[in-house]
């Protein structure tokens, strides 16, 4: 009787150890699934249910109801980790006595912290995807199966909250979503996923939400003008070598632009007369000059061009006087980046030195100097790098002057009248070498 009593207690000895495991193991399923799912990429979770993935589905539709999500997994912990210990406890108890209680608490404590929760979410953080992928079918089940209790349980939280004045409802994001984008294509180049020139193109056409013509335009005191009073060989000779196929003709003021010409048209032009330059109205095959405002949106402006299908267009301020012009190639270089060809003049508006600090054109759109040196400087106050110095100092500064902002120092080298031409720019490690060395 003796032996049969102790080869019971054995068997329920074994029976409780293995409860136990199942529970901590239980209880490291749901934490790893809460914290996985959490982490999981929505993007590509998305991705993969439009290929057909039903795993990736079930994914998002447990992402779909978060709420219910997290009440699940704390229902499954808490049953498990109660039961765990209760267990525990129980069989300790009747080995040690009374002290039995303390003996449980220190290894379920054990227990549970690293099995139940440091690992299996070191797991679930690291392979957010896969480890969601893989909980998603049975969580799913479990989820349908303690549905109304969730939903009972969901009902009274929000009912507390609400009388603690705490809405629970959907959140509008403090981001919008083009800054989501942005944000996420950014991290993903910073952690190597993301090539720079990919990163660059893609925030260059999420920004053109932000942009205005008058940033993308090229400024008045750029523009290449011909004059239709010339003589018709001079005006010849002035389009030929011209390094633009588009230029705008104006006639007894500059600020009167009467067409644009397109290069393509001269020569049937000059077919057409028999080669006599003398015969030949440079007018007559003008086109009427397109004015836009300033204030266009440069997404909007990229629509235009795309519905109108040309590619030139005069900018105007709110006293319509002439500011400069843009064109489709000014708009789509903000995404990709400058676009040259054969034709195109070598401008050398950036210029690396040996000690590490950089000459630059005062014209500089501040926007493509941190494309190609990768910096961060603003671009809302100013579009050149002149127009930066010029807001930051307040004030026109001389040829000499220096001033340190956003981690820079800037030098103004030379000056023309009241314009910025050329700037030395320092950036802050460069400068901290130099003072180390010294």
């Amino acid at each position: 009787m003796h032996g049969a009593g102790a080869e019971a207690l054995s068997v329920s000895l074994w029976i409780a150890i293995a409860i136990i495991i199942l529970c901590v193991a239980l209880s490291a399923f749901f934490s790893g699934s809460e914290t996985a799912l959490t982490a999981a990429s929505r993007a590509r979770m998305h991705a993969l249910e439009k290929a057909g993935d039903r795993r990736a589905a079930l994914v998002n539709m447990l992402l779909a109801r978060r709420n219910r999500l997290i009440g699940a997994c704390l229902l499954g912990n808490t049953i498990v980790n109660i039961g765990s210990s209760a267990f525990t406890t129980s069989i300790l108890v009747s080995f040690f006595g009374d002290s039995g209680a303390f003996y449980a608490t220190v290894v379920m404590t054990v227990l549970l912290l690293v099995f139940a929760e440091v690992m299996p979410k070191t797991v679930a953080i690291n392979y957010p995807d896969r480890a969601s992928l893989l909980v998603a079918p049975v969580l799913s089940v479990f989820v349908a199966a303690f549905g109304p209790l969730l939903v009972g349980v969901e009902i009274f939280v929000r009912a507390v909250l609400r009388l603690a004045g705490l809405g629970v409802g959907r959140q509008r994001s403090i981001l919008s979503g083009h800054e989501e984008l942005k944000s996420a294509v950014d991290l993903l180049h910073q952690e190597g996923g993301v090539a720079r020139a990919d990163r660059d193109m893609f925030g260059g056409l999420l920004d053109l939400n932000d942009l205005e013509v008058s940033d993308v335009m090229a400024h008045r005191t750029d523009m290449l003008t011909l004059n239709a009073d010339l003589p018709q060989q001079e005006l010849i000779a002035a389009i030929v070598a011209a390094p633009y196929s588009r230029l705008p003709i104006w006639r007894d003021d500059p600020e009167n632009i009467i067409g644009v010409l397109h290069a393509k048209d001269l020569l049937p032009a000059l077919d057409a007369s028999g080669g006599k330059l003398d015969a030949l109205d440079v007018e007559s095959i003008a086109v009427k000059p397109w004015f836009v405002p300033m204030t266009t949106p440069a997404q909007d402006q990229l629509q235009a061009f795309l519905k109108r299908k040309t590619h030139f267009a005069i900018v105007v301020d709110e006293y319509g006087v002439v500011m400069g012009l843009v064109t489709l190639e000014d708009i789509l270089e903000e995404i990709v980046g400058a676009i040259s060809d054969e034709h195109d003049l070598v401008v050398e508006g950036v210029r690396p030195q040996a000690d590490g600090s950089i000459t630059v054109e005062g014209s500089a759109p501040i926007r493509d100097l941190n494309r190609i040196m990768g910096w961060s400087l603003p671009d809302e106050e100013a579009t050149t790098i002149a127009g930066l110095v010029i807001h930051e100092a307040r004030a026109i500064p001389d040829a000499g002057q220096t001033f340190t902002f956003h981690n820079f120092r800037f030098e103004v080298l030379r000056k023309s009248r009241n314009r910025i031409t050329l700037l030395k720019i320092i950036p802050a490690a460069v400068e901290k070498g130099e003072a180390a060395a010294r």
